[in-house]
């Protein structure tokens, strides 16, 4: 077995084992190996270990090796976890299982169209930017409720659940116990945050989804 597959189990079983305060441990924890960078030869390893979802960050990077993994993998889980341009979104749909990365109207109202021409419907979730960083995607935290609700009503759209990537250097657990307060609030029930440097955070948090690259793959 590859350094890779180990790690991937290892980091697994951590993250349906983790508990905080007593709590049960969360055993439906989704982790989601970001390969992002990594060859269809360094990936394989990772699903002969057992590993069905995964995560990119471009679209044009993910149709490069997705469509034959998938020729030999059908059972295989995609998410888009990076930045969606609206002039990538037919290709998204297409391509990805779950977009976690809807942060404005131009995008949900680009999503809506293609599924409805595609006749596919990809899981969705809102992309929040907990740290209100100017250069990063997301909704702001104010207004993530009434955008949720506008891409529930107004465009149609299934909202599964919220993302978020906390600002690089703070304490990620005030950003976690946001993200959480809003999807309570939502009434969603997808988390997607937490990645190699404080998953198991997240998980404490209540994370459903954890997205994990370097702590499974090796430094890019």
């Amino acid at each position: 077995m590859s350094d890779s597959a180990d790690r991937y189990q290892s980091l697994l079983e951590e993250a349906r084992n983790h508990r905080h305060e007593g709590e049960k441990p969360p055993k439906d924890v989704t982790l989601i190996a970001v390969s992002k960078t990594f060859s269809i030869k360094e990936i394989e390893p990772v699903i002969a270990a057992g590993c069905r979802v995964f995560g990119e960050n471009r679209v044009q990077e993910a149709q490069s090796k997705w469509p034959e993994l998938r020729s030999r993998y059908p059972d295989l889980e995609l998410h888009l976890i990076g930045p969606l341009q609206s002039n990538k979104a037919g290709d998204a749909v297409a391509l990805f299982d779950v977009i976690q990365t809807i942060d404005r109207e131009k995008i949900a109202r680009s999503i809506a169209r293609e599924m409805k021409v595609q006749e596919r419907v990809p899981r969705l979730f809102v992309q929040v930017n907990t740290g209100s960083e100017p250069q990063k995607a997301g909704v702001d935290p104010d207004k993530t409720l009434e955008f949720v609700e506008w891409c529930q009503k107004d465009v149609g759209l299934s909202i599964e659940g919220l993302m978020a990537i906390p600002p690089f250097e703070e304490n990620p657990g005030p950003h976690f116990a946001l993200l959480r307060k809003l999807g309570r609030e939502a009434g969603l029930p997808g988390l997607s945050m937490g990645m190699s440097g404080d998953y198991l955070t997240a998980v404490e948090f209540g994370a459903t989804h954890i997205r994990v690259g370097s702590a499974i793959f090796g430094s890019r």
